[in-house]
């Protein structure tokens, strides 16, 4: 089994780090269980695979906030931290 890293860019990380503390540490839980598998949807890990231009992208839902992620090899691209009403216009 592919053991995957985390990586926030420079962008995802500020994003992060303008949130509460709580929903700050919600995030990166939700961001270390990515590392079991980044591809499917679980409990915990409603996961979904971004279509159109965006296509190498996924989306992980953490409840009103979505993480927009690329996957290349074993390493896992956190590009942005967004509110849903955000994200959805990002992917768009």
């Amino acid at each position: 089994m592919t053991k995957y890293e985390v990586f926030l860019s420079e962008t995802a990380r500020k994003q992060l780090n303008e949130l509460p503390a709580d929903l700050q540490k919600r995030i990166k839980k939700a961001l270390v269980n990515l590392k079991e598998d980044p591809f499917r949807s679980r409990p915990k890990a409603d996961i979904k695979k971004l279509k159109g231009p965006k296509r190498y992208y996924y989306r992980l839902r953490i409840g009103d906030y979505r993480a927009i992620y690329i996957v290349e090899g074993n390493r896992i691209l956190v590009a942005k931290i967004l509110p849903r009403s955000n994200a959805y216009y990002w992917i768009e």
